[in-house]
């Protein structure tokens, strides 16, 4: 767990923002129901909820993506009426979504720039020199390490994270809304991310923090606004407040057993992976995972995890290695390989690499699917419907209807879609890297039951998570990855956070 540092300070100066009696319907869904909601100016205000208690309607309406049905905004005193996001720029407010919102054909510096690019000796002309220094000299003073002149579509999501938050910061803004910003920092990057926003606080900027992370509230809020349910439950200053509360407030009740248990039979083999290596990133990797086991894979960003997993799922092609799935050697030369052997793999980023945003929510679960179900070739909807609506009540998908598109779902749920997909397949060997990234307590909870029970079916399960207290709540093995090697594989009950981080960070002599 990263250290936020120590007691807040808040300010008793006036509010910077205040929104009022903001409603919002989207056809029969009231996403928000008479909310007011104020931040004053130098604090970090943290707005908590599940998935789908509104919190995101809210900061798009304040930003402009969406008007209110009812409601004022003020910013600073003065009445603002947003009717696109630029307006909303213009009057200081800066939003850094949870989902990243990158032109990913363009660099780094033309991201951070766009619509605000330095102009050249000519007419409409931009200075791209400039630009790029611009954005080194922004870098720097942040501590961040990136290249300005680096495309982002080949961007890790890590940095991708970093050039939204230096977006934010080179537009000056005096209200900034950061949605989960560090679900794709390394501890360091993390680190240094408070240290910027105590500065921004100390400098009469005032922050609006959303992120399911409540330890990090705790250590870096002023105040905490909770929504359920489309309202606000809560509001009240941080030094009143503790996790157990925060949650209670959230989900209408305590979380026991956070954790849950389940019964721990394993069975033989059933994944092995041999001597697996990929250039310059993955180096001579082997490791079993039994029927009925959920093995954990810790590491630092950039260990390697992300590309174990796209090379056992047929999207890298590696230089050497075996894999061997029921005692029969597979042949994988791509995705339909993997799948049609009966491999899963839920991505880490859902939105670039998991999910078809715009499609509707059925057919992001049966697309890859169809040949198993019999319609390579010919889609029946009907018979579609009747099968993922099954499929979504087993695990309590909640959606306006299955033809809805998935962009209109909460994190949480977009979450289950993507399980949902691979309990269709009824994949043998799951993959699942930081299944839990951006999504709320009651939603991981959800989460942590449904990859109990496809164990207790028998499913062999690869768990990759940066956050080691659900990889020790939810993994009987942690494999530990450092610079492209495994260099421990330990048993849960025989080893510690302390111990994993350890390995996971520490170069030995």
């Amino acid at each position: 767990m990263t250290d936020t540092g120590g007691t807040n300070k808040s300010s008793s100066g006036p509010a910077a923002l205040r929104m009022s009696g903001i409603s919002k319907r989207f056809g029969p869904v009231q996403a928000l129901s008479d909310v007011s909601f104020s931040v004053r100016r130098g604090t970090v205000h943290a707005l908590v909820g599940e998935n789908g208690a509104g919190k995101s309607t809210l900061m798009k309406i304040l930003s402009g993506v969406y008007q209110p049905d009812t409601g004022t905004i003020e910013v600073h005193q003065q009445r603002c009426k947003f009717s696109s996001p630029f307006q909303a720029i213009r009057a200081g407010i800066s939003m850094i979504y949870q989902e990243l919102d990158l032109a990913e054909h363009l660099s780094v510096a033309e991201n951070i720039f766009l619509g605000n690019e330095p102009g050249g000796t000519l007419p409409f002309s931009i200075n791209r020199k400039a630009m790029i220094n611009n954005t080194k000299e922004l870098a720097e003073k942040y501590n961040f390490n990136i290249n300005p002149s680096a495309v982002v579509g080949e961007l890790s999501t890590g940095d991708c994270q970093i050039v939204e938050i230096l977006t934010a910061f080179a537009r000056n803004a005096v209200i900034i809304v950061m949605d989960e910003p560090t679900s794709s920092l390394t501890e360091t990057e993390t680190a240094r991310l408070f240290d910027i926003v105590r500065d921004l606080r100390a400098k009469g900027v005032s922050v609006v923090y959303i992120s399911h992370r409540l330890e990090e509230i705790i250590g870096l809020a002023d105040e905490v606004t909770v929504l359920r349910d489309g309202e606000v439950v809560h509001s009240e200053s941080i030094t009143k407040l503790d996790i157990p509360k925060i949650v209670r407030y959230m989900v209408g009740r305590e979380l026991k057993e956070f954790f849950p248990s389940r019964d721990k039979k394993t069975g033989g083999v059933r994944f092995k992976v041999d001597g697996l290596w990929c250039e310059k990133k993955i180096e001579d990797i082997s490791f079993e995972i039994r029927s009925g086991e959920i093995v954990g894979m810790a590491g630092l960003v950039g260990a390697g995890r992300t590309e174990i997993a796209r090379a056992i799922f047929g999207v890298d092609r590696p230089s050497t290695g075996r894999f061997v799935l029921d005692d029969n050697e597979l042949d994988i030369r791509g995705p339909a390989d993997a799948i049609g052997a009966g491999i899963g793999y839920l991505t880490e980023d859902r939105k670039r690499t998991g999910l078809f945003n715009q499609l509707p929510c059925s057919w992001n679960i049966t697309l890859p699917n169809l040949v198993g179900l019999g319609m390579k070739h010919i889609v029946r909807p009907q018979q579609e419907k009747k099968i993922v609506q099954g499929i979504a009540e087993q695990i309590d998908i909640r959606w306006l209807s299955p033809v809805a598109s998935v962009n209109t779902l909460s994190g949480g749920n977009q979450q289950k879609i993507l399980i949902a997909r691979w309990l269709l397949a009824d994949s043998k060997f799951l993959i699942f890297d930081e299944p839990t990234r951006g999504i709320d307590v009651g939603a991981k909870k959800e989460v942590y039951t449904l990859l109990n029970r496809l164990a207790e079916q028998g499913k062999a399960i690869l768990f990759i998570s940066s956050e080691l207290p659900e990889l020790f709540g939810i993994s009987e093995r942690i494999l530990v990855m450092r610079r492209g090697r495994i260099v421990g594989d330990m048993k849960t009950s025989q080893t510690t956070e302390e111990e994993v981080m350890h390995l996971a960070a520490v170069e030995e002599n």
